[in-house]
């Protein structure tokens, strides 16, 4: 397993990013010995030839896009090596390990997963020792569907500074697009997993609650090497920047203590951003230039639902703190749920532009539906229950149908509308306007004159990859 080639970690899509979940299983793996080889076919083509190499594919799966394709993956990887053994590993992984494992998987692994692959690799070494194999031998280095790790493994790890010298250049990621120009955007991870318990996110059912800080001197290191490769702004990934302000503030300040040029952008919870708008104006100072945040839904109903922890006017709060703060506030939706009336659709596209967030927002944000994963807690919500569906397995879903035939159809329209914008480059205020329309005629009122903003106005930086699942 130590021959260069032997572990093949695939990415499949990380929002645009350079995957973190590949560089981080590959400096576990190196700091053993072994030479893995890596893919990202989001941005690259599949290679038959590292697949005919490796005895160990290892698909990540950090979200759902990733995983649907990844499944296609794993499809092509057993036709053009039927011997090798296929792991799953990443959130979506686990909370679809199961079907994964009937369907296409020897084994698959959720959670903190990188030691847990370095342990599989080692079972995969023993089981060709036992039967005196060597690393180029042509049968199954275990049975298939053999083995799985049906808990996430949920363990503080010692953490080695990201392999990524055999990834795709940042030129083929996201970039910042700032001032009218484009920049090459790195991606770090200060914190992973969420103390807090959504009922819609897929992070509580593998965490539990759980959240895991990484040292401080590790993602400077990891920094360093994506501004040599260019990089002028970072993205943290975490699932929420601020769920422990202290580190937060501390990786905010050696960043800029190190690279007083380079900016950042951060996801965080509404509530946070309240609990700590004391701390705005120094992350602003720090080169914060953006936040995210999932404000979801501006209808209380909805946000009780999903257990968000904010309410309506904590949206409203919070978008006036950040914006004292001098940070642009890129709030993300969830506009279709069984409990989003037509009235409330149309009253968050009118929030959206009184309060000059058009730019802010992107237009795809306009039709993402709730999606209802395996393992979700919203499975487990009485109120769900009246409109809930069957599984589709093969789309790692469960469906549900909206009360009012009208938002059927307006999801189906937006989502058309949508991407039909988004290959012709529309400017996004046009797009809202056609939205807004849409809402307009299927409640009907009259709609509303379609207004172009100017061509030339100053936006707010944003990443030039949207989707957000």
């Amino acid at each position: 397993m130590k021959a260069p080639g032997a572990v093949l970690l695939v990415a499949c899509y990380e929002l645009g990013h350079q995957p973190l979940a590949v560089a981080w299983p590959a400096a576990f793996l190196e700091r053993r010995g072994y030479a893995p080889a890596v893919m990202d076919v989001s941005v690259e083509p599949f290679d038959a030839e590292k697949v005919r190499r490796a005895r160990l594919v290892a698909i990540s799966v950090p979200m759902h896009t990733a995983l649907r394709l990844g499944v296609v993956v794993a499809e092509r990887v057993r036709a053009v090596n039927p011997a090798c053994h296929i792991a799953f590993y990443g959130l979506y992984a686990t909370l679809n390990a199961d079907h994964l494992l009937k369907a296409c998987a020897d084994s698959v692994i959720g959670g903190e997963t990188e030691s847990a692959l370095v342990d599989l690799v080692r079972e995969l070494e023993r089981r060709d020792a036992e039967r005196g194999e060597g690393a180029g031998a042509s049968a199954p280095v275990v049975p298939a569907r053999a083995r799985a790790l049906p808990l996430p493994v949920l363990e503080k790890l010692e953490f080695p500074v990201p392999s990524r010298s055999k990834l795709p250049s940042l030129k083929k990621y996201a970039h910042l697009e700032r001032h009218g120009a484009l920049e090459l955007v790195g991606y770090v991870e200060a914190s992973r997993g969420c103390k807090h318990l959504c009922r819609h996110c897929p992070i509580p059912p593998v965490y539990g609650g759980r959240f895991f800080v990484v040292p401080v001197e590790v993602l400077l290191a990891d920094v360093r090497q994506q501004v040599a490769a260019g990089a002028t702004h970072i993205t943290f990934g975490d699932p929420d920047f601020l769920n422990g302000p202290r580190h937060a503030l501390a990786v905010a300040g050696a960043l800029h203590a190190e690279f007083a040029e380079l900016t950042f952008d951060v996801t965080a919870k509404i509530e946070h951003l309240l609990r700590h708008a004391d701390r705005l104006a120094e992350l602003a100072r720090l080169g914060c230039a953006f936040i995210v945040t999932a404000a979801e839904s501006l209808s209380d109903t909805v946000l009780a639902h999903l257990a968000k922890g904010h309410t309506r006017a904590d949206i409203v709060a919070a978008l006036r703190a950040v914006r004292a703060a001098r940070i642009a506030l890129r709030p993300t939706w969830v506009p279709f749920t069984p409990w989003t009336t037509l009235d409330d659709y149309r009253e968050l596209l009118d929030f959206v532009d009184a309060e000059a967030l058009i730019d802010a927002i992107d237009p795809v944000q306009y039709s993402i539906r709730l999606l209802v994963p395996p393992g979700s807690l919203l499975l487990e919500s009485p109120a769900l229950r009246p409109f809930l569906g069957g599984l589709v397995q093969d789309a790692f879903y469960h469906r549900w149908t909206h009360p009012d035939g009208r938002m059927e159809r307006l999801a189906g329209a937006v989502a058309a509308l949508v991407a039909e914008a988004a290959d012709r480059r529309e400017d996004a205020g046009l797009t809202f306007g056609r939205i807004r329309r849409l809402a307009d005629e299927l409640a009907g009122a009259p709609p509303r004159e379609l207004v172009a903003l100017p061509a030339g106005r100053e936006r707010p930086p944003r990443l030039t990859e949207p989707w957000f699942c």
